[in-house]
Protein backbone atom coordinates (compact mmCIF):
# COMPACT_ATOMS: atom_id res chain seq x y z
CA UNK A 1 0.00 0.00 0.00
CA UNK A 2 1.03 3.32 -1.09
CA UNK A 3 2.34 5.29 1.90
CA UNK A 4 0.51 9.26 2.11
CA UNK A 5 2.64 11.78 0.42
CA UNK A 6 3.69 14.64 3.03
CA UNK A 7 2.47 18.25 2.28
CA UNK A 8 4.18 21.37 2.59
CA UNK A 9 2.31 22.27 5.74
CA UNK A 10 3.00 18.67 6.90
CA UNK A 11 6.96 19.43 6.15
CA UNK A 12 6.89 22.59 7.82
CA UNK A 13 6.26 20.83 10.95
CA UNK A 14 8.14 17.60 11.39
CA UNK A 15 12.00 18.43 11.31
CA UNK A 16 13.20 15.64 12.24
CA UNK A 17 13.25 13.77 8.75
CA UNK A 18 13.25 10.16 9.78
CA UNK A 19 9.56 10.44 11.13
CA UNK A 20 8.16 11.49 7.61
CA UNK A 21 9.32 8.15 7.12
CA UNK A 22 6.22 7.13 8.91
CA UNK A 23 3.83 9.28 7.44
CA UNK A 24 0.25 6.33 7.40
CA UNK A 25 -3.30 6.91 6.89
CA UNK A 26 -5.52 5.79 9.62
CA UNK A 27 -6.50 2.44 7.74
CA UNK A 28 -2.72 2.02 8.10
CA UNK A 29 -2.91 1.81 12.14
CA UNK A 30 -6.01 -0.26 12.24
CA UNK A 31 -4.21 -3.17 13.20
CA UNK A 32 -2.81 -1.61 16.32
CA UNK A 33 -6.17 -1.77 17.45
CA UNK A 34 -8.18 -4.92 18.83
CA UNK A 35 -10.59 -5.51 20.67
CA UNK A 36 -10.07 -4.94 24.54
CA UNK A 37 -6.90 -2.58 23.91
CA UNK A 38 -5.93 0.16 26.61
CA UNK A 39 -5.98 3.14 24.65
CA UNK A 40 -4.72 6.92 26.01
CA UNK A 41 -5.28 10.00 24.07
CA UNK A 42 -4.24 13.41 24.56
CA UNK A 43 -6.98 16.16 24.92
CA UNK A 44 -8.08 17.88 27.85
CA UNK A 45 -11.94 19.82 28.04
CA UNK A 46 -12.13 19.54 24.32
CA UNK A 47 -9.08 21.02 22.93
CA UNK A 48 -5.91 19.07 22.03
CA UNK A 49 -6.98 15.40 21.26
CA UNK A 50 -6.52 13.60 18.37
CA UNK A 51 -8.77 13.57 15.82
CA UNK A 52 -8.72 11.82 12.76
CA UNK A 53 -7.63 8.18 13.86
CA UNK A 54 -10.39 8.04 16.25
CA UNK A 55 -12.86 9.46 14.14
CA UNK A 56 -11.43 6.55 11.79
CA UNK A 57 -12.02 3.91 13.95
CA UNK A 58 -15.67 5.10 14.88
CA UNK A 59 -16.30 5.04 11.11
CA UNK A 60 -14.84 1.54 10.77
CA UNK A 61 -17.20 0.04 13.64
CA UNK A 62 -20.28 1.57 12.32
CA UNK A 63 -19.22 0.62 8.59
CA UNK A 64 -19.21 -2.89 9.64
CA UNK A 65 -21.95 -3.59 12.60
CA UNK A 66 -18.84 -4.03 15.13
CA UNK A 67 -20.57 -2.15 17.74
CA UNK A 68 -20.09 -3.84 20.85
CA UNK A 69 -17.44 -6.14 19.46
CA UNK A 70 -14.53 -3.52 19.32
CA UNK A 71 -14.37 -2.10 22.83
CA UNK A 72 -11.71 -0.33 23.99
CA UNK A 73 -10.45 0.86 27.93
CA UNK A 74 -9.84 4.64 27.26
CA UNK A 75 -7.47 6.75 29.20
CA UNK A 76 -7.47 10.78 28.65
CA UNK A 77 -6.65 13.84 30.89
CA UNK A 78 -10.39 14.96 31.04
CA UNK A 79 -12.93 15.28 28.64
CA UNK A 80 -12.26 14.74 24.89
CA UNK A 81 -14.29 16.24 21.23
CA UNK A 82 -17.57 15.12 21.67
CA UNK A 83 -17.55 13.74 18.46
CA UNK A 84 -14.96 11.55 19.34
CA UNK A 85 -15.47 9.82 22.77
CA UNK A 86 -19.31 10.68 22.33
CA UNK A 87 -19.99 9.22 19.39
CA UNK A 88 -17.42 5.97 20.58
CA UNK A 89 -19.81 6.09 23.41
CA UNK A 90 -22.53 5.55 21.37
CA UNK A 91 -21.03 3.34 19.16
CA UNK A 92 -20.57 0.85 22.39
CA UNK A 93 -16.81 1.16 21.73
CA UNK A 94 -16.24 2.32 25.81
CA UNK A 95 -15.33 -0.70 27.93
CA UNK A 96 -13.24 1.64 30.47
CA UNK A 97 -12.87 4.93 31.16
CA UNK A 98 -11.38 7.56 33.20
CA UNK A 99 -10.98 10.07 34.88
CA UNK A 100 -13.24 12.41 33.65
CA UNK A 101 -15.77 12.89 30.76
CA UNK A 102 -18.72 14.71 28.81
CA UNK A 103 -21.03 14.25 26.31
CA UNK A 104 -24.77 12.44 27.02
CA UNK A 105 -23.65 9.15 25.12
CA UNK A 106 -20.73 8.46 27.39
CA UNK A 107 -22.80 9.49 30.46
CA UNK A 108 -26.05 7.55 29.37
CA UNK A 109 -23.22 4.12 28.73
CA UNK A 110 -22.23 5.23 32.50
CA UNK A 111 -25.08 4.99 33.76
CA UNK A 112 -26.66 2.24 32.27
CA UNK A 113 -23.68 -0.03 33.98
CA UNK A 114 -21.97 -0.42 30.19
CA UNK A 115 -19.09 1.37 30.88
CA UNK A 116 -17.07 1.05 33.55
CA UNK A 117 -15.97 3.89 34.64
CA UNK A 118 -13.75 5.33 37.59
CA UNK A 119 -13.26 9.19 39.07
CA UNK A 120 -9.92 10.89 40.09
CA UNK A 121 -8.51 13.93 40.96
CA UNK A 122 -7.04 15.30 38.06
CA UNK A 123 -3.80 15.95 39.80
CA UNK A 124 -3.80 11.94 40.95
CA UNK A 125 -4.73 10.72 37.53
CA UNK A 126 -1.79 10.84 35.94
CA UNK A 127 0.99 9.86 38.59
CA UNK A 128 -1.12 7.02 39.44
CA UNK A 129 -1.19 5.97 35.97
CA UNK A 130 3.24 6.27 35.65
CA UNK A 131 2.76 4.27 39.01
CA UNK A 132 1.12 1.32 36.83
CA UNK A 133 -2.09 1.12 39.48
CA UNK A 134 -4.69 1.09 36.21
CA UNK A 135 -2.07 -1.43 33.99
CA UNK A 136 -0.93 -3.66 36.71
CA UNK A 137 -3.54 -6.76 35.40
CA UNK A 138 -1.74 -6.41 31.58
CA UNK A 139 1.31 -8.09 31.03
CA UNK A 140 3.20 -5.64 29.72
CA UNK A 141 1.79 -3.42 32.45
CA UNK A 142 1.52 -0.10 29.16
CA UNK A 143 -0.81 1.22 27.49
CA UNK A 144 -0.97 -0.74 24.43
CA UNK A 145 -1.23 2.43 22.02
CA UNK A 146 -1.27 5.93 22.86
CA UNK A 147 -2.35 8.35 20.22
CA UNK A 148 -1.63 12.21 20.63
CA UNK A 149 -2.21 15.57 18.61
CA UNK A 150 0.46 17.56 18.26
CA UNK A 151 0.94 20.95 16.33
CA UNK A 152 4.83 20.55 15.55
CA UNK A 153 7.34 17.58 15.63
CA UNK A 154 11.32 19.08 16.98
CA UNK A 155 14.40 17.80 15.06
CA UNK A 156 14.95 15.69 18.64
CA UNK A 157 11.47 13.73 17.78
CA UNK A 158 10.02 15.74 20.45
CA UNK A 159 6.30 17.14 19.95
CA UNK A 160 4.39 20.54 20.83
CA UNK A 161 1.27 19.80 21.98
CA UNK A 162 -1.57 22.11 20.95
CA UNK A 163 -4.11 23.88 23.38
CA UNK A 164 -3.38 21.24 26.20
CA UNK A 165 -1.51 19.21 28.01
CA UNK A 166 -3.61 17.30 30.34
CA UNK A 167 -1.74 14.04 30.83
CA UNK A 168 -0.19 13.84 28.01
CA UNK A 169 3.12 13.61 29.15
CA UNK A 170 2.68 10.74 31.77
CA UNK A 171 0.67 8.54 28.83
CA UNK A 172 3.62 8.74 26.78
CA UNK A 173 6.13 7.20 29.44
CA UNK A 174 3.18 4.43 29.79
CA UNK A 175 2.45 4.12 25.87
CA UNK A 176 4.15 0.91 24.39
CA UNK A 177 2.92 2.45 21.25
CA UNK A 178 2.77 5.71 19.82
CA UNK A 179 0.62 7.93 17.09
CA UNK A 180 0.87 10.93 16.45
CA UNK A 181 -1.26 13.47 14.76
CA UNK A 182 0.13 16.31 13.77
CA UNK A 183 -2.40 19.58 13.72
CA UNK A 184 -1.93 21.58 10.25
CA UNK A 185 -4.96 23.48 10.71
CA UNK A 186 -4.01 24.79 13.87
CA UNK A 187 -0.65 27.39 14.38
CA UNK A 188 2.59 25.87 16.09
CA UNK A 189 2.23 26.52 19.72
CA UNK A 190 5.89 26.61 20.39
CA UNK A 191 6.75 27.90 23.39
CA UNK A 192 3.74 28.38 25.17
CA UNK A 193 3.76 25.22 27.01
CA UNK A 194 6.26 24.27 29.97
CA UNK A 195 6.51 20.76 30.42
CA UNK A 196 7.44 18.24 33.28
CA UNK A 197 7.94 14.38 33.36
CA UNK A 198 6.81 11.84 35.76
CA UNK A 199 9.10 10.47 38.53
CA UNK A 200 8.36 7.44 40.73
CA UNK A 201 9.55 7.71 44.62
CA UNK A 202 11.55 7.78 45.97
CA UNK A 203 12.75 10.09 43.36
CA UNK A 204 10.14 12.60 42.94
CA UNK A 205 11.20 16.38 43.04
CA UNK A 206 9.29 19.48 44.16
CA UNK A 207 7.98 21.54 41.89
CA UNK A 208 10.31 24.63 41.80
CA UNK A 209 7.61 27.24 41.62
CA UNK A 210 7.31 29.87 43.45
CA UNK A 211 5.04 32.54 41.05
CA UNK A 212 2.32 31.93 38.42
CA UNK A 213 4.65 32.68 35.52
CA UNK A 214 7.99 30.40 36.76
CA UNK A 215 8.80 27.82 34.33
CA UNK A 216 10.57 24.47 35.44
CA UNK A 217 10.32 22.29 32.02
CA UNK A 218 10.82 22.37 28.74
CA UNK A 219 8.77 23.70 25.62
CA UNK A 220 7.77 20.40 24.20
CA UNK A 221 7.23 17.21 25.01
CA UNK A 222 10.30 13.85 24.81
CA UNK A 223 9.31 10.90 22.84
CA UNK A 224 11.24 7.44 22.87
CA UNK A 225 10.71 8.01 18.59
CA UNK A 226 11.39 4.06 18.54
CA UNK A 227 7.73 3.61 20.18
CA UNK A 228 6.21 5.90 17.00
CA UNK A 229 4.73 3.33 14.85
CA UNK A 230 2.90 6.23 12.27
CA UNK A 231 2.53 9.51 11.86
CA UNK A 232 -1.11 10.90 10.34
CA UNK A 233 -0.97 14.28 9.35
CA UNK A 234 -4.48 16.06 10.35
CA UNK A 235 -6.47 18.76 9.55
CA UNK A 236 -9.07 18.91 11.65
CA UNK A 237 -9.89 21.76 14.10
CA UNK A 238 -10.61 21.55 17.82
CA UNK A 239 -14.57 21.60 17.66
CA UNK A 240 -16.23 23.63 21.34
CA UNK A 241 -19.43 25.58 21.36
CA UNK A 242 -20.10 29.62 21.87
CA UNK A 243 -20.00 29.96 25.39
CA UNK A 244 -24.15 30.71 26.81
CA UNK A 245 -24.44 34.10 28.07
CA UNK A 246 -24.42 34.75 31.61
CA UNK A 247 -27.56 34.93 33.60
CA UNK A 248 -28.61 37.38 36.30
CA UNK A 249 -28.51 34.52 38.93
CA UNK A 250 -25.12 34.04 38.12
CA UNK A 251 -24.16 37.94 37.78
CA UNK A 252 -25.73 38.27 41.27
CA UNK A 253 -23.43 36.04 42.58
CA UNK A 254 -20.65 37.41 40.84
CA UNK A 255 -21.34 40.47 42.58
CA UNK A 256 -21.25 39.13 46.21
CA UNK A 257 -17.98 37.49 45.61
CA UNK A 258 -16.59 40.87 44.17
CA UNK A 259 -18.00 42.81 47.29
CA UNK A 260 -16.25 39.76 49.64
CA UNK A 261 -12.87 40.14 48.06
CA UNK A 262 -12.95 43.97 48.88
CA UNK A 263 -13.48 42.99 52.05
CA UNK A 264 -11.06 40.82 52.37
CA UNK A 265 -8.72 43.51 50.99
CA UNK A 266 -10.07 45.81 53.78
CA UNK A 267 -9.34 43.62 56.07
CA UNK A 268 -5.75 42.98 55.32
CA UNK A 269 -6.14 38.93 54.54
CA UNK A 270 -5.81 39.63 50.51
CA UNK A 271 -3.46 41.60 48.91
CA UNK A 272 -4.77 44.95 46.61
CA UNK A 273 -4.26 42.62 43.38
CA UNK A 274 -5.90 39.51 45.09
CA UNK A 275 -3.51 36.02 44.72
CA UNK A 276 -3.84 33.82 42.01
CA UNK A 277 -7.35 33.02 40.78
CA UNK A 278 -9.02 29.49 39.80
CA UNK A 279 -12.34 29.20 38.14
CA UNK A 280 -14.47 26.60 36.86
CA UNK A 281 -16.14 26.56 33.71
CA UNK A 282 -19.54 27.42 33.23
CA UNK A 283 -22.02 30.73 33.36
CA UNK A 284 -20.89 31.42 36.99
CA UNK A 285 -17.17 31.19 36.29
CA UNK A 286 -17.85 33.37 33.25
CA UNK A 287 -19.79 35.83 35.33
CA UNK A 288 -16.91 36.09 38.12
CA UNK A 289 -13.79 36.88 35.53
CA UNK A 290 -16.69 39.44 34.10
CA UNK A 291 -17.12 40.83 36.89
CA UNK A 292 -13.60 41.28 37.78
CA UNK A 293 -13.20 43.14 34.33
CA UNK A 294 -15.81 45.74 35.55
CA UNK A 295 -14.35 46.03 39.55
CA UNK A 296 -11.50 47.92 40.44
CA UNK A 297 -9.18 45.31 40.98
CA UNK A 298 -6.00 44.83 38.89
CA UNK A 299 -2.79 43.23 38.09
CA UNK A 300 -4.52 39.92 38.69
CA UNK A 301 -2.69 36.62 38.29
CA UNK A 302 -4.43 33.04 37.23
CA UNK A 303 -3.48 29.31 38.64
CA UNK A 304 -6.29 27.47 37.21
CA UNK A 305 -7.27 24.30 34.75
CA UNK A 306 -9.21 25.70 31.55
CA UNK A 307 -8.99 29.31 30.65
CA UNK A 308 -12.31 30.59 28.70
CA UNK A 309 -13.17 33.43 26.71
CA UNK A 310 -13.78 35.72 29.49
CA UNK A 311 -10.35 35.77 30.38
CA UNK A 312 -9.41 36.93 27.31
CA UNK A 313 -11.37 39.78 28.17
CA UNK A 314 -9.33 40.31 31.57
CA UNK A 315 -6.40 40.66 29.31
CA UNK A 316 -7.71 43.09 26.62
CA UNK A 317 -8.87 45.43 29.62
CA UNK A 318 -5.05 45.39 31.31
CA UNK A 319 -6.52 43.67 34.42
CA UNK A 320 -4.55 40.52 34.03
CA UNK A 321 -1.01 40.20 33.79
CA UNK A 322 -0.45 36.41 33.54
CA UNK A 323 -2.48 33.14 33.32
CA UNK A 324 -1.13 29.79 33.27
CA UNK A 325 -3.79 26.43 32.78
CA UNK A 326 -3.61 22.94 31.29
CA UNK A 327 -5.82 23.99 28.96
CA UNK A 328 -7.50 26.73 26.62
CA UNK A 329 -10.49 26.07 26.04
CA UNK A 330 -12.22 28.60 23.85
CA UNK A 331 -15.16 28.99 21.75
CA UNK A 332 -14.74 29.15 18.35
CA UNK A 333 -15.11 32.98 17.98
CA UNK A 334 -13.09 33.13 21.30
CA UNK A 335 -10.27 30.94 18.95
CA UNK A 336 -10.49 33.27 16.12
CA UNK A 337 -9.69 36.06 18.75
CA UNK A 338 -6.82 34.54 20.27
CA UNK A 339 -5.12 33.21 17.04
CA UNK A 340 -5.66 36.72 15.25
CA UNK A 341 -3.89 38.32 18.29
CA UNK A 342 -1.54 35.90 18.83
CA UNK A 343 0.99 38.81 20.10
CA UNK A 344 -0.74 40.51 22.25
CA UNK A 345 -1.52 36.96 24.46
CA UNK A 346 1.55 34.97 23.63
CA UNK A 347 3.48 36.26 26.70
CA UNK A 348 1.05 36.24 28.86
CA UNK A 349 0.06 32.43 28.74
CA UNK A 350 1.50 29.34 29.96
CA UNK A 351 0.38 25.64 29.38
CA UNK A 352 1.42 23.00 31.95
CA UNK A 353 0.27 19.47 32.86
CA UNK A 354 -2.60 19.00 34.91
CA UNK A 355 -0.16 17.35 36.94
CA UNK A 356 1.06 20.51 37.73
CA UNK A 357 -1.74 23.01 37.16
CA UNK A 358 -3.71 20.95 39.56
CA UNK A 359 -0.55 20.29 42.53
CA UNK A 360 -1.94 20.52 45.65
CA UNK A 361 1.72 21.42 47.06
CA UNK A 362 1.86 24.78 44.32
CA UNK A 363 -2.04 25.80 45.14
CA UNK A 364 -1.39 25.77 49.06
CA UNK A 365 1.77 27.77 48.32
CA UNK A 366 0.75 30.26 45.99
CA UNK A 367 -2.36 30.81 48.15
CA UNK A 368 -5.04 30.25 45.08
CA UNK A 369 -8.33 31.86 45.84
CA UNK A 370 -10.45 28.23 44.35
CA UNK A 371 -14.05 29.06 42.91
CA UNK A 372 -15.99 25.87 41.88
CA UNK A 373 -19.99 24.94 41.01
CA UNK A 374 -21.70 22.12 42.92
CA UNK A 375 -24.70 20.06 42.24
CA UNK A 376 -25.55 20.96 45.39
CA UNK A 377 -24.47 21.67 49.24
CA UNK A 378 -25.77 20.38 52.12
CA UNK A 379 -26.15 22.76 55.82
CA UNK A 380 -23.07 22.11 57.20
CA UNK A 381 -21.15 22.97 54.14
CA UNK A 382 -20.54 19.43 52.20
CA UNK A 383 -20.62 19.64 48.66
CA UNK A 384 -21.65 17.06 45.97
CA UNK A 385 -20.06 17.62 42.19
CA UNK A 386 -20.63 14.37 40.37
CA UNK A 387 -23.85 12.20 41.08
CA UNK A 388 -27.09 13.71 40.77
CA UNK A 389 -29.86 11.94 43.60
CA UNK A 390 -26.61 10.21 44.68
CA UNK A 391 -26.20 7.92 41.55
CA UNK A 392 -26.62 9.49 38.93
CA UNK A 393 -22.79 10.63 36.88
CA UNK A 394 -22.46 13.95 35.61
CA UNK A 395 -19.12 14.42 34.33
CA UNK A 396 -16.40 13.41 37.11
CA UNK A 397 -14.78 14.87 40.06
CA UNK A 398 -12.38 16.79 37.67
CA UNK A 399 -9.91 19.05 39.76
CA UNK A 400 -12.54 20.97 41.87
CA UNK A 401 -11.22 19.21 45.00
CA UNK A 402 -7.30 19.50 44.44
CA UNK A 403 -8.07 23.19 44.67
CA UNK A 404 -10.46 23.41 46.97
CA UNK A 405 -8.59 20.91 49.38
CA UNK A 406 -5.50 23.06 49.32
CA UNK A 407 -6.56 26.75 48.55
CA UNK A 408 -6.14 29.65 50.32
CA UNK A 409 -9.79 30.32 49.73
CA UNK A 410 -12.05 28.05 49.35
CA UNK A 411 -15.14 28.70 47.37
CA UNK A 412 -18.61 26.92 46.28
CA UNK A 413 -20.78 29.13 43.81
CA UNK A 414 -24.56 27.65 42.91
CA UNK A 415 -27.69 29.14 42.25
CA UNK A 416 -29.90 28.75 44.96
CA UNK A 417 -32.68 26.69 42.88
CA UNK A 418 -32.67 24.89 39.72
CA UNK A 419 -36.11 23.99 37.56
CA UNK A 420 -38.03 21.04 37.06
CA UNK A 421 -40.90 20.61 34.39
CA UNK A 422 -43.48 21.56 36.78
CA UNK A 423 -41.40 24.13 39.06
CA UNK A 424 -39.16 26.44 38.20
CA UNK A 425 -37.30 26.57 41.60
CA UNK A 426 -38.20 22.81 42.15
CA UNK A 427 -34.86 21.52 43.25
CA UNK A 428 -33.00 23.39 46.44
CA UNK A 429 -29.28 23.61 45.57
CA UNK A 430 -29.16 24.09 49.59
CA UNK A 431 -30.03 20.90 50.99
CA UNK A 432 -30.16 19.18 54.72
CA UNK A 433 -27.78 16.28 53.47
CA UNK A 434 -25.65 16.20 50.68
CA UNK A 435 -26.82 12.60 48.65
CA UNK A 436 -23.10 12.16 47.81
CA UNK A 437 -20.25 14.16 49.54
CA UNK A 438 -16.85 15.13 47.27
CA UNK A 439 -16.10 18.40 48.95
CA UNK A 440 -16.17 17.93 52.53
CA UNK A 441 -16.97 20.25 55.46
CA UNK A 442 -13.81 20.86 56.69
CA UNK A 443 -12.66 21.90 53.40
CA UNK A 444 -15.12 24.93 52.22
CA UNK A 445 -14.42 28.74 53.30
CA UNK A 446 -17.23 30.44 51.68
CA UNK A 447 -20.65 29.26 50.06
CA UNK A 448 -22.49 32.19 47.88
CA UNK A 449 -25.82 32.01 45.73
CA UNK A 450 -27.53 34.84 44.18
CA UNK A 451 -29.33 35.04 47.87
CA UNK A 452 -26.16 35.85 49.42
CA UNK A 453 -22.66 34.66 50.91
CA UNK A 454 -21.89 32.71 54.23
CA UNK A 455 -18.68 32.86 55.24
CA UNK A 456 -18.17 29.76 57.26
CA UNK A 457 -14.57 29.92 58.21
CA UNK A 458 -14.39 28.95 62.21
CA UNK A 459 -17.67 28.22 62.43
CA UNK A 460 -18.96 25.24 64.46
CA UNK A 461 -21.48 22.81 62.33
CA UNK A 462 -24.05 24.40 64.23
CA UNK A 463 -22.92 27.58 63.49
CA UNK A 464 -22.88 26.81 59.63
CA UNK A 465 -26.25 25.21 59.60
CA UNK A 466 -27.55 28.68 60.58
CA UNK A 467 -25.60 30.91 58.51
CA UNK A 468 -25.57 29.06 55.35
CA UNK A 469 -29.82 28.57 55.31
CA UNK A 470 -29.87 32.39 56.42
CA UNK A 471 -27.40 33.71 53.93
CA UNK A 472 -27.75 31.19 50.93
CA UNK A 473 -31.20 29.42 50.59
CA UNK A 474 -33.73 30.54 48.31
CA UNK A 475 -36.62 32.29 50.40
CA UNK A 476 -39.27 29.42 49.51
CA UNK A 477 -36.50 26.79 50.82
CA UNK A 478 -35.50 29.23 53.78
CA UNK A 479 -38.22 27.90 56.44
CA UNK A 480 -38.34 24.43 55.53
CA UNK A 481 -34.52 24.05 56.03
CA UNK A 482 -34.91 25.90 58.94
CA UNK A 483 -37.64 23.50 60.05
CA UNK A 484 -35.33 20.34 59.51
CA UNK A 485 -32.19 21.99 61.65
CA UNK A 486 -34.54 22.97 64.30
CA UNK A 487 -36.08 20.01 64.78
CA UNK A 488 -32.78 17.88 64.10
CA UNK A 489 -30.62 20.24 66.51
CA UNK A 490 -33.46 19.68 69.12
CA UNK A 491 -33.86 15.62 69.23
CA UNK A 492 -29.92 15.12 68.74
CA UNK A 493 -29.09 17.60 71.67
CA UNK A 494 -31.35 15.75 73.21
CA UNK A 495 -29.31 12.54 73.13
CA UNK A 496 -26.41 14.29 73.72
CA UNK A 497 -25.47 13.47 70.29
CA UNK A 498 -26.03 17.22 68.62
CA UNK A 499 -22.31 18.24 67.28
CA UNK A 500 -23.59 17.65 63.80
CA UNK A 501 -27.34 17.22 64.10
CA UNK A 502 -29.39 14.99 61.43
CA UNK A 503 -32.80 13.23 61.56
CA UNK A 504 -31.27 10.12 59.23
CA UNK A 505 -34.78 8.71 58.52
CA UNK A 506 -35.77 12.25 57.31
CA UNK A 507 -32.23 13.84 55.47
CA UNK A 508 -33.27 12.92 52.28
CA UNK A 509 -37.02 13.56 52.57
CA UNK A 510 -36.71 16.72 49.96
CA UNK A 511 -34.97 14.19 47.75
CA UNK A 512 -37.72 12.04 47.83
CA UNK A 513 -40.36 15.15 47.23
CA UNK A 514 -38.31 15.78 44.16
CA UNK A 515 -38.27 11.85 42.94
CA UNK A 516 -41.90 11.00 43.44
CA UNK A 517 -43.70 14.37 43.27
CA UNK A 518 -41.66 16.87 41.06
CA UNK A 519 -40.60 19.43 43.15
CA UNK A 520 -38.41 19.51 46.35
CA UNK A 521 -41.13 22.20 48.01
CA UNK A 522 -43.63 19.43 48.14
CA UNK A 523 -42.05 17.51 51.08
CA UNK A 524 -43.76 16.96 53.77
CA UNK A 525 -43.24 18.94 57.44
CA UNK A 526 -41.16 17.66 59.62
Amino acid sequence: MASPIASAALKARVHRPSMLKKLCSPKDMLHHFPNGSYIGWSGFTGVGYPKKMPTFLADHVEENNLQGKLKYSLFVGASSGAETENRWAGLDMIERRAPHQVGKSISKGINEGRINFFDKHLSMFPSDLVYGFYTKDKPSKKLDVVIVEATEIKADGSIVPGASVGATPELIQMADKIIIEVNTALPSFDGLHDITMCDLPPKRKPYLIMGVEDRIGTTSIPIDTEKVVGIIESDYQDVTMENTPADQASRDIASHLIEYFEHEVKHGRLPKSLLPLQSGIGNIANAVIGGLEQSNFKNLKVWTEVIQDTFLDLFDSGKLDFATATSIRFSPSGFKRFYGNWESYYDKLLLRSQQVSNSPEIIKRLGVIAMNTPVEVDIYAHANSTNVMGSRMLNGLGGSADFLRNAKYSIMHTPSTRPTKTDPHGVSCIVPMCTHVDQTEHDLDVIVTEVGLADVRGLSPRERARVIIDKCAHEVYRPILKAYFEKAEFECLRKGMGHEPHLLWNAFDMHKALNDLGSMQKVQPW
